[in-house]
């Protein structure tokens, strides 16, 4: 079975909660990211996700907006070890798409849906392709 390590995004993007939203917005589409990681020094304080961004929008609050006014604080981790079904089953049950990866309490990674169905369809291509 396949483990966490095995198909995580190593040194993960991430940003300061004091940046403004739209920079950060902007390095996501840049880098075709749909997650950051918000660091305070070295402790994870958030992550701030395509999702959040578009509640912003939404709310017409994007101008001089921070990343700590839209970030979800303390996100769900996981561990590199772990396999990749505890990944998905978080995902599924906590409603979201995104996971820090921790190691000795530091963040290692990323884990996200995408990385989990490229496991679930690794021998398979659309239309024969």
């Amino acid at each position: 079975m396949a483990t966490v390590a095995d198909i995580m995004t190593r040194g993960p993007l991430s940003v300061g909660a004091d940046a403004r939203l739209t920079a950060a917005a902007s390095t996501m589409s840049d880098r075709r990211v749909g997650a950051v990681v918000v660091f305070e020094g070295d402790a994870l304080l958030g992550i701030l996700t395509e999702r959040d961004i578009l509640r912003a929008v939404a709310e017409g609050r994007v101008e001089g907006a921070r990343v700590a006014d839209w970030m979800t604080p303390h996100p769900e981790t996981i561990e590199p070890s772990e396999s990749t079904d505890t990944a998905a089953t978080l995902m599924i049950h906590g409603g979201f798409r995104h996971l820090p990866v921790l190691e000795e309490g530091k963040v290692v990674g990323t884990v996200s849906i995408r990385d989990l169905m490229r496991v679930v369809l690794d021998d398979s291509a659309p239309r024969g392709v």
